[in-house]
C-alpha cells in the first residue's frame, strides 16, 4: 500500500507542479505529512531528492528556449549554493530534533500561507502587467546586491524546509526586479538545479543525526519521482489548455488547506 500512495503523491505533486509552474515539494511534503507518519526530516531529504530531477528536466526546457538571463543567475547561483547549506546546518540544529521535528512542519504551514497571500494578491491585482514576457534588459532593475539577496533567501528557505527554488525565488524576482513571470520561473529552475542538489546531499547525510538513514529517503523517493515526471508532463499539457486564472485559484485553494495541515501538526509523544 506504500508504494501505491507515494506513486499517487508524486503524480500529484507533479500535476500540480506542472499546472502553476513550481517545484513539487510545495505539494509532496504537505501530503505526505498528511498521508504518512513519516519523520519530517526523512520527508524533506526524500522531496529535494526529487527537486533535483524536477528542476534538470525543467531548466533544460528554459535553456531551449533561451528564457534563462546569465545577469541574473550569476549572482543569484553562489548565494543560494552557500545559503542552502546554512539552512540544511539550521533545519538539523537542537531546536528541530526528536519530536520536535514538528516545527519543520509548523514554519513550513506559515510559509504555504505566504505563498498563497501572495499568489492572491498576483491573481488580483497585477496578473496583466506580468504575462507580458516581451522585456528589454536594460529595464530590469538587476543588480548584484537584489540578485544576491534573492539568492540567499531562497537557498536559506530550501535548506530549512526542503522546497525548490521557485516558491521563493519567482516572486522575489517579480517584486524586487520587475522580473516578467515566466522568467522568473526560468531563472528559479536554473538556480534550484545547483542548490536542490548541494542541498540534498547534505540533508542526506545527516539523517544519520536524527536516527535514520539514507534508505528511508531513497525509499520515498524511488517511486515519487518517476510517478511525478509523468505527472508533471500532463499538467505542463493542461498549463496550456485551462484558463490560468482558473489554475492559480484551484492552487490558492490547495496551499490554504495544506497549511491548514501542516500548522496544527502536534510533536510525537515521548514513549
Amino acid at each position: 500500500m506504500e508504494v501505491v500512495l507515494y506513486l499517487i503523491i508524486g503524480f500529484t505533486m507533479g500535476l500540480g507542479g506542472g499546472l502553476v509552474g513550481i517545484g513539487g515539494s510545495i505539494i509532496m511534503i504537505p501530503l505526505m505529512v498528511l498521508c504518512t507518519d513519516t519523520n519530517q526530516h526523512v520527508i524533506q531529504a526524500a522531496a529535494m531528492l526529487c527537486n533535483v530531477a524536477v528542476g534538470l528536466s525543467s531548466c533544460i526546457a528554459h535553456l531551449r528556449v533561451g528564457s534563462i538571463l546569465p545577469t541574473m543567475i550569476k549572482w543569484l547561483i553562489p548565494a543560494a549554493l552557500v545559503s542552502v547549506l546554512l539552512g540544511v546546518a539550521f533545519s538539523n540544529s537542537r531546536i528541530f530534533e526528536g519530536r520536535e521535528s514538528y516545527l519543520l512542519a509548523r514554519l513550513f504551514g506559515g510559509y504555504l500561507v505566504y505563498v498563497a497571500l501572495y499568489n492572491a494578491f498576483h491573481l488580483y491585482r497585477y496578473r496583466k502587467r506580468l504575462q507580458n514576457e516581451e522585456i528589454n534588459e536594460a529595464t530590469l532593475q538587476i543588480t548584484p546586491i537584489r540578485s544576491l539577496a534573492i539568492g540567499s533567501i531562497t537557498g536559506f528557505a530550501a535548506g530549512l524546509l526542503g522546497i525548490g527554488a521557485g516558491t521563493v525565488a519567482t516572486p522575489m524576482q517579480q517584486l524586487l526586479l520587475g522580473m516578467p513571470i515566466r522568467r522568473a520561473m526560468s531563472n528559479s529552475a536554473a538556480a534550484m538545479v545547483l542548490m536542490a542538489f548541494v542541498g540534498a546531499v547534505y540533508k542526506n547525510l545527516t539523517l544519520f543525526e536524527h536516527g535514520f538513514t539514507l534508505r528511508d529517503s531513497f525509499g520515498i523517493a524511488v517511486f515519487v519521482f518517476p510517478a511525478a515526471l509523468i505527472g508533471g508532463y500532463i499538467g505542463g499539457f493542461l498549463m496550456h489548455k485551462l484558463p490560468q486564472n482558473l489554475v492559480r485559484a484551484v492552487f490558492i485553494i490547495i496551499l490554504f488547506l495544506a497549511a491548514a495541515k501542516l500548522l496544527t501538526v502536534q510533536p510525537v509523544p515521548i514513549e
